[in-house]
């Protein structure tokens, strides 16, 4: 086959370091913004970002030429600098070393925005432990509860 062809588009969830709440609404737009930029700058394509104050979740399209990991350290690293100097009461803001990341269809891309864009809703009901774990057990991924948080 002559070229390269690809549908890889991606759920990512991860949180504050120890699930501080860093993330107020006085940053929330522009740390998102700021975030949805490093992934264009990766070549990725943001579909949906949203979250709470202490965790975020991305929906967007990868590229194949480079690894998810890569990915999560260029947004992760650059958007976390980034707080801390922006915002001098952040200085302590890290996030969590890893991350959650699961593949989405075509066809599963509208619930998976529709999920992000009414996270305050889910939060009513269920903690960010509780949906990552569903997240973990819907999506067939073995893990020890133990050591799923930090």
């Amino acid at each position: 086959m002559p070229g390269t062809y690809s549908h890889v588009v991606l759920h990512v969830v991860f949180s504050t370091k120890e699930r501080a709440p860093f993330i107020q609404p006085q940053i929330q737009s522009r740390l998102y913004d700021y975030m949805g930029g490093i992934l264009r700058s990766e070549k990725g394509v943001l579909y949906a970002i949203g979250g709470m104050s202490d965790h975020v979740h991305l929906l967007f399209k990868w590229r194949t030429d480079r690894t998810i990991a890569d990915g999560m350290r260029s947004i992760k690293a650059g958007s976390s600098g980034w707080v801390r100097q922006t915002f001098p009461d952040c200085a302590d803001f890290r996030w969590q070393e890893g991350y959650a990341v699961f593949s989405v269809s075509k066809p599963g891309e509208a619930d998976v925005k529709a999920y992000i864009q009414n996270l305050e809703d889910h939060h009513r009901r269920r903690t960010f432990q509780e949906e990552l774990l569903a997240f973990l057990d819907a999506h067939g991924v073995d893990y020890d509860p133990k050591y799923v948080f930090e």
